[in-house]
């Protein structure tokens, strides 16, 4: 792998980056009312590097560190507001320089890009079939063809039964199955440069080394080129070949894996490579029960036919019993697709289940709508994709005060809640202004998060809610969820695939594979002893490496 550096010496770059430095016009008031001067705010300043083919280029840093604006800056992606100066050569060709149609040209033929959130990336009124086959049908091909190529595609990233995905909606898909998706659509033109802005958050340990494998062979059989933009280092680690470290849009190191990891010079860096998250917090083993499950199950109706009847269903969770203490943390792991989000989504009365759900006394599958209502201020779920969850034409503040709103509270009551909870998730208040599309991927989950608090409900069901995130923040939202299940005695159903995390801050574990329970026992337990291969790979696989 990092023998690839030695190869570029002698060679000419496919990518060149220089002084790239991309500013925002911030308006200040001066002097009187009709007074205006123009401040540029500096996103990034002063980018280079060179990109060559076969390399893997790995951008890190923490969450707004200037790392995704960087990548969607070389697509000619940043929205009008933003100004981008310098230099971005791709075969000698200056990129900025181009006129849009030149380089819409680029894109997905020459420079393809994996973006982070996929649910709000691919078209969610059209099937897998057309989102990856679309460009191919574009470019002449029968459309026997586009569909052995889409097929040949899914199973390239190791898409579960392809050919039933074909005909899927992205909303019927799992947030690891959305992501697979992406990736095949984005290799769909053999691009020469893949960008992969965190291609593996939404896929479990197990697999976010088989499809960066993949990634790589690819790169390496069509001559292509990745930078791969991440927060977690143990990935790039074993999957990059040089690394650049930005910290607020200013580049804090750079050199090849190698001398990173072993010899990082910068405290920042050496504060990413920290992975000590800490141990999960003692709990009255004598406490109430807040929640419990009995025969709990989901399926789906798979209808077909003229008449759109339903003939079977697919099975999300087998009947499953589970219970949680007040002040009780519950993980529940597996990989993508195994059931875990139906599940959070049962809990919640989301979408309908089997069984008995009853969360402080009262059974939730038997209460109509409007008996529930009142009750859902005690239990709130914080989402895996926080762009999609939020509204974007209200503002941080509205989001956040919704729900309290909806209480006929005084206005400044509900101003003094929303900066609170803005303070409880370590953002500014001044945030309380900005909208969804202002933020990046860590603070909209800090503000999904501030939005389920604010309600002070007794249960949080958190699903997949550091995925998006970079390890400081990562360890930071632990340590806050911690405090809080001390001060205000929450109880936590946390799902995840990061064993990590979830050892840091659950007492008890729940192993989902396949919609059905491998283990269910305390967290120290199922780290010492695991009785199950498979619980034993997850593991395994999310060790980090010294």
């Amino acid at each position: 792998m990092h023998s690839i550096q030695d190869a570029t010496k002698n060679s000419v770059p496919i990518l060149s980056v220089e002084h790239l430095r991309i500013e925002k016009k911030v308006d200040l008031q001066a002097g009187g009312q009709d007074s205006i001067l123009k401040q540029a705010q500096v996103l990034v300043d002063d980018l280079n590097f060179q990109l060559y083919q076969g390399q893997t280029l790995a951008i890190v840093g923490e969450s707004g560190s200037g790392k995704s604006i960087s990548s969607l800056a070389i697509l000619g992606l940043l929205p009008n507001q933003l100004e981008v100066h310098g230099q971005i050569l791709f075969q000698g060709q200056e990129i900025l320089a181009l006129a849009e149609s030149e380089q819409r040209a680029l894109r997905g033929q020459k420079i393809a890009m994996i973006f982070q959130e996929p649910m709000t990336a691919l078209n969610p009124l059209h099937r897998v079939e057309k989102i990856i086959g679309e460009p191919l049908l574009l470019q002449g091909m029968s459309k026997q063809q586009v569909k052995q190529r889409t097929l040949a595609l899914l199973n390239d990233v190791g898409m579960q039964g392809a050919e039933q995905m074909l005909k899927r909606y992205p909303h019927e898909l799992s947030g690891g199955q959305r992501q697979r998706v992406m990736i095949a659509a984005a290799l769909a033109l053999d691009p020469d440069i893949l960008i992969a802005d965190e291609p593996t958050t939404a896929l479990d340990v197990t697999l976010q080394a088989q499809v960066l494998s993949l990634l790589q062979r690819i790169i390496q059989q069509r001559h292509m080129a990745m930078i791969l933009i991440s927060h977690d280092l143990n990935l790039v680690k074993r999957y990059a070949n040089e690394v650049i470290v930005m910290n607020q849009g200013q580049v804090e190191e750079q050199g090849s894996v190698v001398e990173i990891f072993s010899q990082a010079k910068a405290a920042y860096t050496q504060h990413l490579l920290n992975h000590d998250f800490g141990v999960a917090n003692p709990f009255k083993p004598d406490a109430e029960t807040i929640l419990n499950l009995q025969q709990v199950a989901v399926k789906f109706p798979i209808k077909s036919g003229i008449l759109n009847r339903v003939k079977e269903h697919f099975i999300a969770v087998k009947p499953l019993d589970l219970s949680l203490k007040q002040g009780e943390a519950l993980g529940i792991v597996g990989e993508s697709g195994s059931g875990k989000s139906s599940l959070a989504l049962a809990m919640a009365r989301l979408i309908q289940s089997e069984g008995q759900i009853v969360l402080l006394g009262r059974d939730l599958n038997q209460l109509k709508e409007s008996q529930l209502r009142p009750l859902r201020q005690d239990f709130q779920i914080v989402f895996q994709d926080p762009f999609s969850s939020l509204n974007p034409r209200m503002s941080v503040g509205q989001i956040i005060g919704e729900g309290l709103a909806l209480k006929k509270r005084s206005a400044t009551d509900l101003n003094q809640h929303i900066e609170q909870a803005l303070l409880k998730v370590e953002l500014p208040i001044s945030f309380k202004h900005r909208y969804p599309h202002e933020l990046s991927g860590g603070q909209r989950q800090r503000v999904a998060l501030a939005r389920a608090l604010v309600l002070q409900p007794k249960l949080l069901i958190l699903d997949e809610p550091t995925s998006a995130l970079d390890r400081t923040t990562q360890r930071a939202i632990v340590q806050l969820l911690r405090k809080l299940q001390t001060d205000a005695q929450l109880s936590y159903v946390f799902i995840s695939h990061d064993l990590q995390v979830v050892k840091a801050l659950c007492q008890n574990v729940l192993v989902l594979r396949h919609a059905e329970v491998l283990e269910y026992q305390t967290t120290q337990a199922l780290f010492d002893q695991p009785q199950h291969e498979y619980t034993k790979a997850l593991i395994q696989a999310s060790q980090y490496e010294a």
